[in-house]
């Protein structure tokens, strides 16, 4: 059975036994490359947009880093990311989001806590990006791209063979792109190389390398910007979304990750399956830039003067370098006992990560946002951060799928050993922790003949987080716990999944990133929801993507007791979107297609205490294209309508963020 047909995926690795998704006791969103490049999405957060229950402009949607997400109500920007089943850790300054979407063969949601098999995660959910590998037959495709923002783009995939019998393949996937972003004087370059070398000495065994290099050269398309002149009017004036409040020349994004490995399996027999997932990573990330810090005190009076339209600069220079060992090794064995017949899963996991982080921040001249006039001189000459971190992880985990003719349970837990020390190298202070935690999962699915799949599930999570606070002290471990009930149906005949699901997480000891100074630790947060998601491809010519969230996400537990039962900001409580794409077949207009999504998102908070709101937006996307033999001219429009709207604020004064404003992408396909 294929993995995906169309926008419609087969089976997930959310268990690490392939189990089919309609066998699958939680819920799960998938978005295939097929979805991918219909709607074009230039990064991994676009790629998401249409999937329930995410939020995918945290940090608004001109972020040129790899930009802000949520799942169920939680920021799962660093924690969630994941390549091919292995963690991508992060530092407090960069991670590995920024990930082009043209090298996945999928994107893996998997909501709820996934730390029984995965490890260190946000109870929210996580995100695996799932590497292309070598085909089955041929490949041979070349893209050339333009955008209205400027942006010239180049890609290309290749696959084949490398020997007669076929043992050996191979498969490489690039990307080069050059230009410009929405915002004055930023630039968004990219290159991207993927190597894949795949060897099948037999049907039972597969030895798969893989390797990447991306290199990103960009500026801040983030923007921080204050409530007054963006959510409302300031004196009857907005500030453009095309505003740049840093310093020509200077701000800069410059990121480079790598990373190296491989995937065993090997089937020993028809009971026993073993595998194994290695990867060395490396991420550098130097940054410099110069942003508002809200509006200046103009008159002295000791409060802010909007009226002026002058903000508050401060700059930063910072760099960041990390290393990550990771590798997981698991055995599969089915056997029977009675009626019942089981898939037992047991591992064990390793995870060493090392990161150093150096910045400053510098208070800089202010600038007009209305009329900005650029030219301060900023000289970088000490750090107030500097500092280390080294974190080894290990995991030992079980898993059993027990199957009972329609019933299926799943139980599984793990053990979590961690441990992390720090050194502060401007005062040589040292901190060290040794955590550890149990994580367990217990779950039941009902297949019925019709379809239907009821489901219920209980599961836990684990996060030691990486960052510091802003004394450069450790953090204590966030857990989670989630109930989730669902109902799943794939109709018979149908290339269609449907799902329902209604959840209730805790998250104790959260880790918010709110405050300049930097992050901190609060107590508790609770999110309850439901979600509801449909995908089919109906046919070679019909594809359908819809959703909708309802989350009410709030504070159970605070060190500031006036923000218990406030609901955290940046998080709405409704999401909903709708895709569809449909391609003409035969006839005078053969191979014409046409598509077109709407997204909405609802009113959320713009800080803690719940005293402003960010208004709801709907926005319109579009495609239209033509394929001819081996040709393929496509056109998308996000944006359509170029809707100006505010995506989100975490502070009245300085952290309010623009969506994408419209952008305009043509492309031509060649494939031989």
């Amino acid at each position: 059975m294929n993995e995906q047909d169309g926008f419609v995926a087969r089976r997930t690795g959310a268990t690490k036994i392939n189990t089919p998704l309609i066998e699958t006791p939680q819920s799960i969103s998938v978005v295939t490359s097929d979805q991918i490049e219909q709607q074009n999405a230039r990064s991994v957060a676009a790629a998401l947009r249409y999937s329930a229950g995410v939020g995918t402009e945290v940090t608004g949607g001109r972020d040129t880093r790899y930009g802000g997400l949520e799942i169920r109500g939680f920021d799962v920007t660093d924690e969630a990311m994941f390549r091919d089943g292995l963690l991508l850790p992060y530092t407090a300054f960069a991670n590995f989001g920024s990930l082009d979407p043209y090298g996945a063969a999928r994107l893996d949601v998997i909501k709820g806590p996934a730390s029984v098999l995965f490890g260190s995660g946000s109870p929210g959910g996580i995100i695996n990006y799932v590497s292309k590998r070598p085909t089955a037959g041929r490949l041979r495709e070349t893209v050339l791209e333009g955008s209205s923002l400027g942006t010239l783009e180049g890609r290309f995939d290749v696959s084949d063979k490398i020997n007669e019998e076929g043992t050996w393949r191979y498969r490489l996937t690039g990307v080069a792109r050059k230009g410009g972003s929405e915002v004055d004087y930023v630039d968004d370059s990219r290159f991207f190389i993927a190597p894949v070398l795949e060897w099948t000495p037999d049907a039972d065994t597969t030895l798969t390398f893989l390797a990447n290099y991306q290199r990103d050269r960009a500026g801040w398309g983030l923007q921080f910007l204050p409530y007054e002149g963006t959510v409302t009017d300031n004196l009857g004036r907005r500030i453009s979304r095309h505003t740049f409040l840093g310093q020509p020349g200077f701000d800069s994004y410059d990121t480079d990750q790598a990373s190296i490995g491989y995937q065993f399996e090997h089937r020993m027999n028809e009971a026993v399956t073993v595998r194994q997932n290695l990867r060395y990573g490396y991420l550098a990330n130097d940054q410099t830039l110069a942003y508002g810090g809200g509006y200046a005190d103009i008159d002295g009076d000791g409060e802010p003067d909007p009226a002026s339209g002058i903000l508050n600069r401060y700059a930063n220079d910072g760099t960041s370098r990390l290393h990550t060992f990771s590798v997981d090794s698991n055995a599969e064995t089915r056997f029977d006992t009675g009626l019942l017949s089981h898939t037992l899963l047991t591992g064990i996991d390793y995870r060493w990560t090392g990161y150093t982080d150096r910045s400053d921040n510098f208070v800089v001249d202010p600038i007009n946002a209305f009329a900005p006039v650029y030219g301060s001189t900023l000289d970088f000459d000490s750090y107030g951060t500097d500092s280390r971190v080294r974190q080894n992880q290990t995991g030992i985990y079980i898993q059993d799928n027990i199957r009972i003719d329609r019933l299926s349970i799943l139980l599984g837990g793990r053990q979590d050993f961690s441990s992390i020390d720090t050194r502060n190298y401007l005062d040589d202070s040292q901190a060290d922790s040794s955590p550890s935690d149990f994580s367990g999962r217990a779950a039941l699915i009902y297949n019925f003949d019709n379809g239907l799949a009821p489901y219920v599930s209980y599961s836990e999570s684990f996060l030691q987080p990486l960052d510091l606070d802003a004394d450069g002290a450790l953090f204590d471990p966030e857990t989670g716990r989630q109930w989730e009930a669902g109902l799943k149906f794939q109709p018979d005949g149908i290339n269609a999944l449907f799902t329902v699901a209604v959840f209730d997480i805790v998250r104790d000891n959260v880790v918010r990133y709110g405050d300049p100074a930097g992050p901190s630790q609060t107590g508790e947060i609770t999110s309850r929801g439901i979600e509801l998601e449909g995908v089919a491809s109906l046919t070679d010519s019909l594809n359908l993507r819809a959703s909708y969230a309802y989350q009410e996400v709030e504070f159970t537990d605070n060190p500031v007791a006036g923000l218990i039962g406030n609901t955290p900001y940046t998080v709405p409580k409704n999401r909903a979107s709708l895709w569809a794409d449909y391609t003409l077949r035969g006839g005078a207009l053969d191979g014409f297609g046409l598509g077109g999504g709407v997204r909405y998102v609802g009113e959320s908070y713009a800080d803690d205490a719940n005293t402003v709101t960010v208004p709801s937006f709907t926005v319109f996307d579009t495609a239209l294209s033509y394929r001819r033999d081996n040709y393929d001219f496509q056109l998308n429009v996000s944006n359509l309508f170029n809707k100006t709207y505010v995506a989100s604020c975490f502070d009245t004064g300085f952290g309010c963020f623009y969506g994408e404003g419209r952008r305009i992408t043509g492309k031509a396909t060649i494939r031989w």
